[in-house]
């Protein structure tokens, strides 16, 4: 199965998908979503395997690309991700929260070379959004 986004994010309430201010972009937090519908729900399990959760990070992940991109003008292009936060909705005594968020930042390389790679945080939460188990924010320059 493809997890490269398919069309612009779709907001779920009432915000727009990223925010340009000169040449930095930030996106507001991506969930998994095709196309409006989270292809997939409930916490992250502390005993599954973390590649279970691969497709929906990189998901979440392609689709805040997508937002930044959305914003780029003619002949721009995204030059650095700047900070990424990956929060996520685990069980209690999941502890690899560094281990999802490397799929996101291995999509951002393999997008973007080593501009792809900034600071980061991976964020433990008890629920996130129609119950999505990642959610994605970025800064980038442009």
């Amino acid at each position: 199965m493809s997890v490269a986004p398919q069309a612009q994010p779709v907001p779920q309430g009432d915000y727009t998908p990223a925010k340009r201010h000169g040449d930095i972009i930030y996106t507001s937090g991506m969930t998994p979503r095709r196309n409006g519908v989270l292809t997939q729900t409930g916490p992250v399990l502390r005993d599954a395997p973390v590649e279970n959760y691969r497709d929906a990070v990189v998901l979440a992940c392609g689709n805040a690309l997508t937002a930044a991109r959305s914003l780029l003008k003619d002949g721009e292009s995204i030059a650095a991700v700047l900070n990424m936060t990956v929060f996520i909705a685990a069980e209690a005594g999941f502890t690899a929260h560094s281990r999802l968020a490397d799929f996101a930042s291995q999509h951002l390389r393999t997008e973007l070379g080593e501009g792809g790679i900034g600071s980061r945080a991976a964020v433990g939460v008890a629920t996130l959004p129609g119950n999505a188990p990642v959610e994605i924010q970025i800064v980038v320059a442009v």
